[in-house]
């Protein structure tokens, strides 16, 4: 959908979303959103929640590479990595 539409706000501060949109982005109650205001912009950012299954799978795989390659770190080189980070 590429076509602008008009919407009304309440007087609460309320704004509906045409349904056009609704169904094109598969928007359904209590779908959260990110508000950006840039002079006289609205923007809304649907807010999409993480695939926490696939993003640990991801973390574990560059643990893994890492491990294989150089070996396992110690909880020595752990403390002083994480010394070093909050230092910066």
């Amino acid at each position: 959908m590429e076509e602008a539409d008009i919407t009304v706000m309440g007087e609460k501060g309320q704004i509906v979303i045409p349904k056009e949109i609704r169904d094109e982005l598969k928007l359904e109650p209590r779908t959260k959103f990110l508000v950006i205001c840039y002079k006289d912009t609205i923007m809304l950012k649907k807010l999409e929640k993480p695939d926490l299954k696939r993003e640990w799978e991801l973390i574990k795989w560059i643990v893994d590479k890492r491990n294989k390659k150089y070996g396992t770190l110690t909880e020595e080189e752990i403390r002083k990595e994480i010394e070093a980070v909050r230092r910066k």
